[in-house]
């Protein structure tokens, strides 16, 4: 019996042990103070690497030799641009232009080709860029090649398809065996699709 007293007295002890240790009170633990960090708002970023290919639609001027004539111009281009980490954008551009009869000082203004660099800015969805290269005209009394120089600014209507617009200034001396030469400044809407 004396067992059975000790256990039983064991056994209320545990549990009032137990009980007791259940109903301590808890002491809360407050976080830590936290400093606020500054967000400072990411500039924007597009994504201009890759390849591209369109078409473009403006005017010319071309001036030679006091005589000044205006005229609609139409062309197909293609390139690849690169994307460095810091907005900077780098780029190789083709591109070839006909007219719809352009003719000045009593010849003919046929096409002109470019083979034109250029190096511009990532605003998010719009690229501003300054171009040169080098262009040659083909006319009706000979060919001439000439530095070209511009600027021109794309916006991504979404990421495969952009329109942009750029102006280009070209000096043609010379045009086949003549002492004739061509001055040209160009406006064309273009059109790009992207890959």
């Amino acid at each position: 019996m004396k067992k059975h007293i000790l256990t039983m007295t064991v056994a209320i002890a545990a549990l009032g042990t137990a009980a007791s240790a259940g109903s301590l009170d808890v002491t809360p633990v407050e976080p830590a103070p936290m400093t606020p960090v500054e967000v400072v708002p990411a500039a924007p970023v597009g994504n201009w690497t890759g390849g591209y290919t369109g078409l473009s639609l403006g005017g010319a001027q071309a001036s030679s030799g006091g005589s000044e004539e205006s005229g609609m111009i139409y062309g197909l281009h293609g390139g690849y641009d690169y994307q460095f980490g810091n907005g900077i954008v780098l780029g190789g551009e083709a591109e070839f232009q006909g007219n719809n009869d352009l003719s000045v000082n009593g010849f003919d203004v046929d096409n002109v080709s470019r083979a034109k660099a250029r190096m511009g800015y990532d605003l998010g969805q719009a690229l501003v860029y300054g171009t040169a290269g080098v262009s040659k005209v083909n006319t009706s009394i000979g060919e001439a090649t000439s530095p070209v120089y511009g600027l021109g600014m794309e916006y991504k209507v979404t990421d495969k398809f952009s329109v942009g617009a750029e102006y280009l200034n070209e000096d043609f001396q010379d045009l086949g065996s003549t002492n004739t030469d061509l001055q040209q400044d160009s406006l064309s809407l273009r059109g790009n699709f992207r890959f």
